[in-house]
């Protein structure tokens, strides 16, 4: 067993060159264009649903369907058994099945494995490791998706789709990722995301933050400038509002918890609250250079951003989540069939 290669997976893009994510988009744009073929014809995608979804769930199926496959939905501890994810357990608990034998059965039946697990938001240094994720690509014998964890990749070729379209040649276009407030902590998966897609296609960017306590794990921060330094681009964070938005040409927001205070989310709360001004306006916009604007949803309205922002005709943010079913069909093309 030890000699049979492993497979493909797609986990994260840092594991991807620009020319090959470049491919990935090229054949999206073709599926946007022509989105009913046989490419998945008698092929079976396992979909393994950890936390819920609307747009993942919703674009993998029927991406899946559109390419004459077929899509297996599963939430362990609803509608599958509860797996355990830790090696060496005394499986006493709720947990019927553990993560080796699932991975395995589930090789045996499908063409691909596509995850979504979330953290915990107790303990970065913990979920930083991304067990679940980590844990399938191991064990897995066929193809593993990430479906967004700590990170978010189908997300990130849906926002470079969206770019592309509306931005041309994304190298030195001025991208601002900025975070947002929300009044709960949430995942840094999509910030981390758009910080490597964007690096890794040379762009211009900006993180604006309100305090250096809600910067990106180093892992991510490093990344993105190892990205420039291959691909060209620049990357400065910044935690002054009109810096940031002056001149910017595409404008991403999306909110997240400090780490510094994670998994001690009473304390950060109050912190948190002091910058609801950070929120995405018209009078925020006014000082880009027509920028476009997008989100990957779901967005609350009139907390990360105004109603006349989320309506307005530089908003892009459904054109990207229509982009997720293109990008992950040219996906799922790719790593079943080798297409590109």
């Amino acid at each position: 067993m030890s000699n049979i290669p492993k497979p493909k997976h797609f986990l994260t893009t840092q594991d991807w060159s620009q020319n090959e994510l470049s491919q990935l988009l090229e054949q999206a744009s073709r599926y946007k264009a022509n989105p009913i073929s046989d490419a998945l014809r008698n092929k079976t995608v396992a979909l393994v649903f950890f936390n819920p979804s609307l747009r993942t769930r919703t674009s993998f199926e029927v991406g899946v369907f559109q390419m004459g496959g077929h899509a297996v939905v599963l939430s362990p501890g609803k509608d599958a058994w509860p797996i355990e994810i830790e090696p060496g357990m005394v499986m006493d608990g709720d947990a019927e099945e553990h993560i080796i034998e699932a991975a395995k059965v589930l090789s045996r039946y499908c063409d691909v494995i596509a995850v979504r697990a979330f953290p915990k938001f107790q303990n970065w240094l913990v979920d930083r490791q991304d067990k679940v994720l980590s844990a399938f690509a191991e064990y897995a014998s066929v193809p593993v998706v990430n479906m967004e964890t700590i990170v978010h990749p189908c997300q990130e070729l849906a926002l470079m789709q969206t770019i592309q379209e509306h931005l041309g040649k994304p190298q030195k276009r001025k991208f601002l990722l900025t975070w947002t407030y929300h009044p709960q902590p949430l995942n840094t998966a999509v910030a981390n995301s758009a910080l490597l897609i964007a690096s890794k296609f040379g762009m211009d960017i900006t993180l604006l933050c309100p305090t250096e306590d809600y910067l990106l794990d180093e892992r991510y921060m490093q990344a993105a400038r190892d990205n420039i330094d291959e691909y060209g681009g620049s990357f400065k964070t910044t935690y002054d509002i009109e810096e940031a938005y002056t001149g910017a040409e595409f404008v991403y927001t999306k909110s997240w918890g400090a780490l510094a205070s994670f998994g001690n989310w009473a304390a950060e709360k109050p912190v948190r609250d002091r910058y609801k001004h950070f929120i995405v306006n018209e009078e925020k916009m006014a000082l880009t250079d027509n920028a476009f604007f997008s989100h990957c949803l779901p967005a609350r309205r009139n907390i990360k951003m105004t109603d006349a922002v989320m309506d307005a005709d530089y908003c892009l943010a459904i054109q990207e989540a229509e982009n997720r079913l293109h990008v992950q069909k040219a996906l799922l093309d790719h790593l079943i069939n080798g297409a590109a």
